[in-house]
């Protein structure tokens, strides 16, 4: 009888912490997942991962493929150019504009894919109309109302690549150096005709953007519109101009 009470009251003891130990256990505060839903989410991430690792190396292919053909076409030490162009040109102070055609030339040696040191040379070729009035030309010289007129200019400064892509970029370029006119050789004579600026030498500042068009990883087209400054006759001429023509590249860096 004793030992019936002892064990009793052992059970009574035990029920309490029994209850509240399975009252913690995870398994009784949760349902657990069916096998099915595990199967269905760990097939959705199988076929998710592979999707993404296909699509993120066709990605870095296409990348790789675009970065070898921009090297193929812009990995040249120098390129040469050659064209023709317009110029807005002042001849004189009291003088309208004429509209000059020019050829230009020149050679860019590049040091990367982007930088390089660029040595133009250009002629410039003008009629520009004059009053028989205006200004003050000398006696006999009343006919002479569109002498021709010419300018030449060599130039140096850099050119950078800010734009790159297989098939076209987009440049920038800042020259300086010095300019010839020749506005008298036409007028027989009677020199500056009151008007023109007098023959002789100046500074010659050139800026601009070039657009090229590759047609192949050595050859090219190009256009350059450009802001150009000389210094004729103790003023300032601010043209506006472009030049366009074909350039050609050699000699892998």
């Amino acid at each position: 009888m004793y030992s019936f009470r002892r064990i009793a009251l052992l059970l009574a003891l035990c029920l309490p912490a029994m209850h509240a130990v399975y009252a913690e256990s995870p398994s009784s505060s949760s349902n657990p997942a069916s096998p099915n839903q595990d199967q269905a989410q760990q097939s959705a991430a199988a076929q998710t991962q592979p999707q993404m690792s296909v699509q993120a190396r066709i990605k870095a292919r296409r990348e790789q493929r675009r970065v070898a053909a921009i090297h193929e076409v812009y990995d040249h030490r120098y390129d040469a150019y050659l064209g023709a162009g317009y110029l807005r040109f002042t001849p004189g102070a009291t003088l309208q504009r004429v509209n000059e055609y020019d050829w230009n030339a020149g050679v860019t040696r590049y040091f990367d894919e982007r930088l390089g040191v660029t040595l133009d040379g250009r002629g410039y070729y003008g009629t520009p109309f004059i009053e028989p009035t205006q200004g003050n030309p000398p006696a006999g010289s009343v006919g002479l109302t569109k002498p021709a007129i010419s300018q030449y200019a060599v130039l140096i400064g850099p050119t950078y690549r800010f734009y790159l892509q297989p098939k076209y970029s987009i440049s920038g370029r800042v020259m300086g150096g010095y300019a010839q006119g020749n506005f008298t050789g036409d007028t027989n004579g009677y020199g500056t005709l009151g008007v023109l600026y007098p023959d002789g030498y100046t500074y010659a500042v050139s800026g601009g953007i070039i657009l090229e068009y590759n047609l192949a990883p050595n050859l090219g087209l190009r256009v350059a519109p450009e802001y150009f400054l000389t210094g004729f006759g103790s003023t300032q001429q601010n043209n506006l101009g472009f030049t366009a023509g074909i350039v050609y590249r050699f000699g892998k860096q």
